[in-house]
């Protein structure tokens, strides 16, 4: 620390600081002076050029005005058209958060108002979204936030010396490897150790819903993998298989960072404590609890699309738009100060949706990459999103006109919110009749966090957001269900809807309750839209299992499967075959070396050797606990 705050006071004389600090990869100084915090004369921007590095100058707190004339100040400020919601005084570092509907009209022209602000008030303003549809769980980790701001600044800053305090394990030589603790070979339970003389980083930690026992879970018994050790945690997006154990992590003792966007953040906190509720459900003992979810979120550190930043002495990473779900990160990895780079794709998803851009292909400087391959086969082609849109709404439409109810298993995450647009996209154009569709389970909360996050979605939806009347999300034909007795009614209500229920692949949830009671009926559907892994319930019914068997204590219910059954696999937010060739192809820089995970064995072999034939790059498919030398 000593060393680049020496730097910094070369530009900027040490008396204007009261206080310095890290927030993690940033640097954030003090000031008593009013006359130097309003206009510090560009020197902010000359200590940035010089050292590269994001420095921010705050008022210290002791000059801050009254939060209660502050708050006063700032809504008589504000224009009443922004619809400010809540003010939030995060009193340790000076800043104070704005939540509005209309977060441009609260900026104010140039910033204008912000300014303003800052001048009167002496308090940082930073301006966030109100979620259009309320989301308790953005609340909870907002409240959580603020009410540990001084543990916060703490942890942070323990983060910042880590990252410029030096090297702690020595430079003996320089090399980078990663080895699979997960999603070698198998889709679930994602984790990659990545390690360098120096760092020891983990790339995703999930677990597989769809297997059980010790086989459900990353190696985390692997030799070279020491949870005193770790140095950090990456995680590429909120579904389980990439975040289900993160939590467990702090319960054993971790204490440092963990990145990802905000988006994913809010997602896989809902999702985990999702989790733990099942689990207790089920009368299982859950992996954590609540308090390891509370600690994992108080360690977060959220990094946008293309923002960039160090994590360790030597690893600075970025994060690009993967296209698979809201938030979902390419993890790219500046390794040594240019030793190598590399990039884990995490899931992937090269073309555009109803919900997403495609993946970036475009990056500084690529040595390896990582590549999915869910559907990487050579049988695995999927249709074209017309194709499949037109397809779901032929199967709406039929069990409509006969009088049948859908049943939709999806994830919470992506594919919930795909699905909402593309019915109610069909609806408008009257290619299905305006039926209620029914969410159940986590979906609604999760597309609260899509309405509060529109900046990750693509223009169009983006746009919708903006004009609540234009709001897809809240068509009056989505109704929500709350309850087991709100479910009952959807079950026994004469005619025809549609129903999103989570789990996706029936590993349970409401989707299995609404099963059992549609179950029995010809005139019903059950159509499947995401991946089924080995092992679920869902894969079972695809591959034609007609008879289930469900345990309640000592006694077994039989539940005969006479609905219709279909899978449209156009919806998933893993790319195809194709894609993933395209993807393959388009990536600039290219990569010399390509690693296939996250697939079926057949899979990731097979796509492994058409990329090598097609693109002359060397590739390989390693196992679990296999590592790998990058450099």
């Amino acid at each position: 620390m000593t060393t680049i705050l020496d730097e910094i006071y070369k530009y900027i004389p040490k008396e204007l600081i009261s206080d310095a600090g890290f927030e993690g990869a940033n640097i954030v100084l003090y000031t008593k002076d009013k006359d130097f915090f309003l206009d510090n004369e560009g020197k902010i921007r000359e200590v940035v050029n010089a050292i590269k590095k994001r420095v921010e100058l705050r008022p210290d707190p002791s000059i801050t005005m009254e939060m209660e004339e502050a708050e006063k100040i700032i809504r008589s400020l504000i224009p009443e058209e922004a619809e400010v919601s809540n003010v939030i005084f995060d009193s340790q570092r000076s800043r104070v958060i704005i939540e509005t509907s209309k977060p441009g009209v609260a900026i104010g022209k140039q910033g204008s108002t912000l300014r303003e602000i800052r001048s009167k008030t002496f308090w940082v303003p930073l301006i966030r979204r109100t979620p259009a549809i309320r989301s308790k769980i953005i609340e909870n980790i907002r409240a959580v936030l603020y009410q540990h701001s001084d543990e916060r600044r703490k942890f942070l800053n323990q983060v910042g010396h880590r990252i410029y305090d030096g090297w702690i394990r020595g430079k003996k030589n320089e090399w980078v490897r990663i080895s699979y603790l997960g999603s070698g070979r198998q889709v679930g339970r994602s984790a990659i150790l990545l390690q360098t003389p120096e760092s020891r980083v983990l790339l995703d930690c999930g677990i597989d819903i769809a297997a059980s026992g010790k086989d459900a879970y990353p190696m985390l018994e692997a030799p070279e993998f020491r949870i005193d050790e770790l140095d950090a945690v990456i995680i590429s997006h909120a579904h389980l298989d990439h975040s289900g154990l993160v939590p467990y992590l702090f319960k054993f003792g971790y204490k440092g960072p963990v990145y990802c966007t905000p988006p994913t953040r809010d997602v896989m906190a809902l999702l985990q404590l999702d989790l733990v509720k099942i689990m207790r459900g089920e009368g299982k003992d859950p992996l954590y609890t609540s308090d390891e979810v509370k600690q994992m979120v108080l360690h977060t550190i959220t990094v946008d699309y293309e923002e960039v930043t160090d994590i360790t002495p030597d690893v600075r990473i970025t994060f690009y738009n993967a296209g698979h779900i809201l938030g979902s990160a390419m993890v790219h990895m500046h390794i040594g100060n240019g030793l190598h780079n590399f990039l884990y794709t995490g899931d992937m998803k090269f073309g555009k949706t109803s919900l997403l851009e495609p993946a970036h292909t475009k990056f500084p400087r690529l040595e390896s990459m990582t590549l999915e391959a869910t559907y990487g086969g050579k049988d695995n082609t999927l249709p074209s999103k017309q194709e499949s849109d037109s397809y779901l709404g032929e199967l709406i439409k039929m069990t409509v006109e006969r009088g049948g109810k859908v049943l939709i298993p999806v994830l919470g995450v992506g594919r919930a919110q795909e699905v909402l647009l593309i019915v109610e996209d069909l609806v408008n154009k009257g290619q299905i009749p305006p039926v209620p569709v029914y969410i159940d389970g986590m979906v609604w909360d999760v597309t609260a966090i899509h309405t509060a996050y529109p900046e990750y979605l693509n223009s169009k939806v983006r746009k919708s957001i903006f004009h609540k009347n234009e709001n897809p999300f809240l068509n009056d034909i989505f109704k929500r269900v709350g309850s087991q007795k709100e479910r009952k009614q959807v079950l026994e209500e004469e005619g025809s809807c549609v129903i999103l229920a989570t789990s996706g692949m029936l590993t349970g949830g409401p989707s299995v309750e609404y099963l059992k009671g549609l179950a029995s009926f010809s005139k019903n559907t059950l159509i499947f839209v995401s991946y089924q892994g080995e092992g679920s319930l869902g894969r079972r019914i695809q591959r034609g299992e007609k008879a289930i068997a469900f345990q309640h204590g000592t006694r077994q219910e039989i539940v005969e499967i006479n609905m219709e059954i279909y899978t449209v696999e156009g919806f998933s937010g893993h790319s195809g075959r194709r894609q993933l060739m395209s993807f393959a192809g388009k990536v600039n820089p290219r990569p010399k070396k390509i690693i296939i995970n996250h697939g079926e064995n057949s899979r990731c072999l097979d796509l492994a050797s058409s990329l090598h034939k097609a693109y002359k790059v060397e590739t390989v498919a390693p196992r679990n606990l296999e590592a790998i030398r990058l450099k």
